[in-house]
C-alpha cells in the first residue's frame, strides 16, 4: 500500500472531521509532511511510544493513542481476569499532554478499568512510584522527555511499577497493531475516574527523603539553585529540599513556568549546558555551590559544581553517577549494610568504572540494555534474593533505592545535594571528591557523539551506517589495537586474538555495538530508540595519582576522544 493510499483511509468516517480535514489538506497541498506522517507505524522503543504531534499513523495523535491504550486494555482484560483493573495516568507539561491523559483514561474507563488520574502535571517518577503505592496494575505516562516541543509521548509501566519489558511488551504491542481504528472504544466512563492531587505528592516526597538520606551534615550551609526547565518537577523539588533540611535554595523563577514552548531554552535537556545557562547564571549572583536541573518529565537531572577553578561546570552523566554510587556504598559500608547479596544497575552504554566501584565495595554490577526498564527488570528479576542498592546510565538518569523503579530526579537531587553538604563540611567541592574517586579506580572519562539522520531517508541511512559498521569494524582506535567486538543484535563477542565469536546470550537482542581496545577504550555505537540520531558513546581511561594530574589527564583523555571520532569518520 503507497503512502497516499494509506492517507485516504483517514478520510473514512472513522475519523472526526478535524483529523479528515487535516489529512485532506496534506493530500491536497502535496505537502513533503505526508510522506512521513503516514510511511509507518509509530513504534515502542526503549522509552515506548514517542512522536511528533499530527495526523497520519507515524504521528502521536488520537487514533494512535487511542489505538494502543485499547490494545493495553486488551492486553490487561487478559492477564487480569477477575480482578477490579486499576490503571495510573499522569501526564508532562508538553502541548496536550493533560488532553492526551484524559483521552488515555476515557479508553481505559470505557473497557471497565479504573483510572487514578493526576488533576496536573506529575513527574514521571511519582507515576512509578504511585502504581506500586496504590497497587495498580499499570501506569501510563504521557511524555516526551526531553524532546523538542513539537513531540509527545507514551510510556507504559507494569504492576511493579517499571517500564514494560518481555514478554508484556512484545505482547502488548502486538494487541495494539491488531486493534483496527473503529474498535476503540472512546466513549469513557468518569465514574471509574479517581482524581489524585496534592496529597500524593506528600507521601512521594517522604519516600523520596527515606530512601536518598544518610547523613545530616552541612544542610543548613549549602547554596543551592535550582531549575525545572518548565517542567513538572516544579510540584515536588523544592518542596523536598526543603522538607530535607536544605535552608538556601535560590529558584530561577522564569524557568518554574510550566510551559510546552520551554520558552527561555533551544532545548529542554539538562545534558546540554545551554539549558542550565540561567540557573548558572543565578548561581554567580548567589554563589552557589551547586546547580540542578531537570528536564520536562521529571526523570533526569543535570548536576554542575564548583571546578577547580572555582568556575560552575556541568558535569556528565557518568561522573554524576559515579559520585552518587560511591557515596551510597560507602555508606552503606559505614552502616554495616553489605553483606555480599546486594547490586547495582548500569547499561551496556553507561561507564565500566561502575564494576569498578561494585568491586571496591564487593557488590555486583549488573548490566542491561539501554533503558531505565531494564534495571526495573533487575531488580524484579532478583527481588528476595539480591537487594538492590542503586542504578543509573550515561544519559542523566539515577535511581536511589528500590521504591521507584524508574530514574528518579527527586530522591537523586536530595542524595546530590547531601553529598554537596557533606563535601563543604569537609573543605572540598564534589567535583574534588570525584577526582578522590579517580584516584582509586582509573580516571574515565566520556564523549557522546549524536549524528541526526531525520525522516525516512535518514531512518535507512542509519541502517545502513549500523550494516557497514557490522560488516567492517575498525582494527584500531586512537592507535590500540580492537581487540573485542560485542555485537548484541546477533549476541556474539568476537575475540581478535582467538579469531573466534563466542555467544553471549545473557542480554536480550538489541541493534548495538560495542568496541573494546586493548588500552581499556570502548564504543559503543546503537541507533537511538526515541530520536532521529545514531548514538556513539565513547569511554576513554587513564591512571591518575594526584589531584594536581587531573587537568592534563583530562586534557589527553578529551585528546583521545577526537581522535577516535576521526578515526571512525564521524564529522
Amino acid at each position: 500500500m503507497t503512502t497516499l493510499e494509506k492517507a485516504k483511509l483517514w478520510l473514512s468516517d472513522t475519523f472526526d472531521k478535524e483529523t479528515r480535514d487535516a489529512v485532506q489538506l496534506l493530500i491536497d497541498s502535496n505537502s513533503p509532511d505526508l510522506e512521513d506522517s503516514f510511511y509507518r507505524e509509530l513504534e515502542f522503543g526503549t522509552g515506548g511510544m514517542r512522536g511528533i504531534m499530527g495526523v497520519g499513523t507515524n504521528r502521536l495523535n488520537k487514533y494512535t493513542l487511542g489505538q494502543a491504550t485499547q490494545g493495553l486494555a486488551n492486553y490487561m482484560l487478559q492477564q487480569f481476569q477477575g480482578e477490579e483493573i486499576s490503571v495510573a495516568i499522569a501526564y508532562d507539561v508538553r502541548h496536550n499532554s493533560k488532553e492526551f491523559g484524559k483521552l488515555v483514561a476515557d479508553v481505559l474507563t470505557a473497557n471497565g478499568i479504573k483510572v487514578l488520574l493526576f488533576k496536573n502535571h506529575r513527574p514521571t517518577p511519582e507515576l512509578s512510584f504511585t502504581v506500586r503505592d496504590k497497587k495498580c496494575n499499570g501506569g501510563i505516562v504521557l511524555t516526551a522527555s526531553h524532546n523538542p516541543p513539537e513531540y509527545n509521548g507514551y510510556k507504559v509501566y507494569w504492576n511493579d511499577g517499571a517500564q514494560i519489558v518481555p514478554p508484556h511488551d512484545e505482547a502488548i504491542i502486538n494487541e495494539v497493531y491488531s486493534v483496527k481504528f473503529e474498535e476503540i472504544k472512546f466513549q469513557g466512563n468518569d465514574d471509574l475516574i479517581e482524581w489524585i492531587g496534592d496529597e500524593q505528592d506528600d507521601v512521594y516526597i517522604d519516600a523520596c527523603i527515606e530512601n536518598s538520606s544518610y547523613q545530616d551534615v552541612g544542610k543548613g550551609n549549602l547554596n543551592i539553585v535550582f531549575t525545572s526547565i518548565h517542567g513538572t518537577t516544579y510540584t515536588t523539588v523544592p518542596q523536598a529540599l526543603e522538607k530535607a533540611g536544605f535552608k538556601k535554595v535560590d529558584l530561577v523563577k522564569e524557568q518554574m513556568i510550566p510551559s510546552g514552548n520551554f520558552p527561555t531554552v533551544a532545548s529542554p535537556n539538562p545534558e546540554e549546558p545551554a539549558a542550565l545557562e540561567m540557573a548558572m547564571d543565578l548561581a554567580k549572583i548567589t554563589n552557589a555551590d551547586i546547580v540542578i536541573g531537570t528536564d520536562p518529565d521529571g526523570d533526569r537531572l543535570g548536576i554542575a559544581v564548583r571546578n577547580l577553578e572555582g568556575e560552575i561546570q556541568l558535569l556528565n552523566g557518568n561522573q554524576c553517577n559515579t559520585i552518587l554510587t560511591y557515596y551510597i556504598l560507602d555508606q552503606w559500608k559505614k552502616q554495616g549494610k553489605i553483606t555480599g547479596k546486594e547490586f547495582i544497575g548500569s547499561t551496556i552504554v553507561t561507564s565500566d568504572i561502575f564494576f569498578d566501584i561494585a568491586e571496591k565495595f564487593e557488590v555486583d554490577c549488573k548490566v542491561g540494555l539501554t533503558g531505565f526498564k531494564w534495571i526495573g527488570k533487575m531488580i524484579r528479576d532478583f527481588e528476595g534474593q539480591e537487594k538492590f542498592v542503586c542504578g543509573g546510565e550515561e544519559s542523566f538518569g539515577f535511581m536511589t533505592g528500590d521504591f521507584v523503579r524508574d530514574k528518579d530526579s527527586c530522591g537523586s537531587i536530595i542524595l546530590a545535594c547531601e553529598i554537596a553538604a557533606w563535601c563543604k563540611a569537609n573543605g572540598k567541592t564534589m567535583y574534588e571528591y570525584l577526582i578522590e574517586i579517580y584516584q582509586e579506580t582509573g580516571m574515565y572519562y566520556e564523549g557522546l557523539i549524536n549524528i541526526v539522520k531525520k525522516g525516512r531517508d535518514g531512518a535507512e541511512e542509519i541502517q545502513n551506517m549500523m550494516k557497514n559498521f557490522r560488516e567492517n569494524p575498525p582494527k584500531e582506535l586512537a592507535g590500540s589495537p580492537v581487540e573485542e567486538v560485542k555485537d548484541f543484535k546477533e549476541q556474539t563477542n568476537y575475540v581478535v586474538s582467538e579469531n573466534k565469536k563466542h555467544v553471549m546470550d545473557d542480554i536480550p537482542k538489541s541493534n548495538v555495538l560495542i568496541y573494546y581496545t586493548q588500552d581499556g577504550t570502548k564504543v559503543c555505537v546503537r541507533p537511538s530508540g526515541t530520536e532521529p540520531k545514531i548514538k556513539f558513546y565513547v569511554s576513554v581511561k587513564e591512571t591518575i595519582t594526584s589531584k594536581e594530574d587531573f587537568e592534563e589527564t583530562l586534557k589527553s583523555l578529551e585528546a583521545k576522544i577526537e581522535e577516535i571520532r576521526k578515526d571512525l569518520q564521524l564529522n
